[in-house]
């Protein structure tokens, strides 16, 4: 199967300037291609990953790969996909989030490869230079008004209540440079992008035709979206990061293991690098059976395992392995704290654990897992009442500070997946 070939099987192939031409190049041997991406923060979200994850595979298969900040267009802000103006960054911001994002980036691309080398570079590098009255006269004088009104992001917008500014107006054009530039001085020949950057990457190929009279290549892949077609990222808490300081690695592993079933087909084939055979058995084994979630078990392993290496995802699987009741034993305090930030918490303090303790029907009712004593005595006696994942069915048992976990927590549990955690209060 050709890169093209894969590309399409996965669903990756939303638009493409001339597909039959750019096939034809990349049968002739290796290109030279970017994807941007604007630092508006100082770490990537999940939603970005198409990006990053297009140019790896681009990279894997021989090609040239260039992710571009946009230290430049970062300051005035894509209009595309947004209702409102976006909040204008210093040149400080820009450069610290550029910085923080490399770093994600190397997880994916190879820079330090022998013979196709990722590159990341920086707009603000070549645009930063330029007069305003030279880029006037040697950019926008090819861009009828006409044409750029007609794009898809400056309609929507001029279409809603809010409007554009000329400063949002002027992206395409910026962007259209940085196409032009690359290809003038590092011979790259395609852009991609989300489905919503077609108006403005097929405004870099229309001005590398006029001015350089070269050929350049628009390639899109679709905007990922959930079954009802809201925003893919999102979690009732925020977007989710590929900042593992922001976005834990096992918080990172359950956002993809609970996709929905409709979506997790989809996602195996856009969010992993494993070969087509083995995504088609999943798929088959989750039409047959979806209750073990084995396709969404090993989507969630492949994301985190690319984003934040094989320690993390073993870390990752340990946390989620507690939920289901394993043992605690050598697991870290910083995974225990994912953990007890995915379930109900209540407070204990010292004088409660000094001995002789606090009864453990009390602690029960206390932590929400009991309605009453006498129930949490059932509870106990039907021994379906664990301690730190240990079954305990003693009703005189108390808690004492010999159980805190790293000095700081209880873990209680009642029935196979009903939990709640004790925080020792200072």
């Amino acid at each position: 199967m050709t890169l093209i070939e894969d590309l399409q099987w996965r669903g990756l192939l939303a638009d493409c300037t001339d597909l039959d031409a750019l096939t034809k190049r990349l049968n002739e041997g290796p290109i030279t291609l970017y994807c941007g991406f604007d630092p508006t923060g100082d770490s990537l979200h999940v939603g970005h990953l198409m990006g990053q994850l297009t140019l790896k595979r681009f990279q894997l298969a021989g090609n040239h790969v260039m992710a571009l900040a946009g230290g430049a267009t970062g300051m005035v802000g894509d209009p595309s996909g947004r209702s409102s103006e976006r909040n204008l960054l210093t040149r400080e911001q820009l450069a610290h989030n550029i910085a923080c994002i490399k770093q994600q980036l190397a997880r994916l691309l190879d820079f330090t490869a022998v013979a196709n080398p990722a590159r990341l570079v920086d707009n603000a590098d070549w645009t930063a230079p330029i007069s305003l009255l030279d880029f006037l006269r040697d950019v926008g004088k090819y861009f009828p008004i006409n044409v750029m009104l007609a794009k898809d992001s400056v309609k929507s917008r001029m279409e809603g209540d809010s409007g554009i500014s000329f400063t949002e107006f002027s992206y395409q054009l910026l962007q259209a440079h940085d196409f032009y530039h690359l290809r003038k001085t590092a011979q790259c020949e395609l852009q991609i992008g989300g489905s919503d950057q077609w108006g403005n990457i097929t405004a870099g190929t229309d001005l590398i035709r006029k001015k350089l009279a070269a050929t350049a290549w628009g390639w899109t892949f679709p905007l990922i979206t959930k079954s009802d077609g809201t925003k893919f990222g999102k979690t009732a808490s925020g977007a989710v990061w590929l900042d593992a300081t922001k976005t834990s690695a096992y918080k990172l592993y359950q956002f993809f293991v609970n996709t929905e079933d409709a979506k997790v087909s989809e996602y195996l084939r856009k969010f992993t690098f494993l070969a087509r055979p083995e995504i088609e058995e999943l798929e088959a084994k989750h039409a047959a059976n979806p209750g073990p979630r084995e396709a969404h078990k090993a989507l969630a392993r492949e994301v985190v395992r690319l984003v934040h290496g094989k320690d993390a995802l073993d870390a990752a699987l340990k946390a989620s392995e507690i939920l289901f009741g394993a043992e605690i034993g050598d697991t870290t305090e910083e995974v225990f704290r994912d953990v007890v930030g995915e379930i109900p918490t209540q407070t204990v303090t010292a004088a409660q654990l000094t001995s002789p303790g606090w009864a453990l029907t009390e602690a029960l009712v206390h932590a929400g897992l009991s309605q009453s004593k006498g129930q949490a005595r059932k509870d106990i006696e039907g021994g379906g009442v664990y301690i730190n994942n240990v079954k305990c069915s003693d009703i005189a048992r108390a808690l004492t500070s010999s159980d805190l976990l790293f000095g700081k927590h209880v873990l209680l549990r009642k029935g196979k997946r009903t939990y709640a955690v004790l925080n020792l209060t200072a």
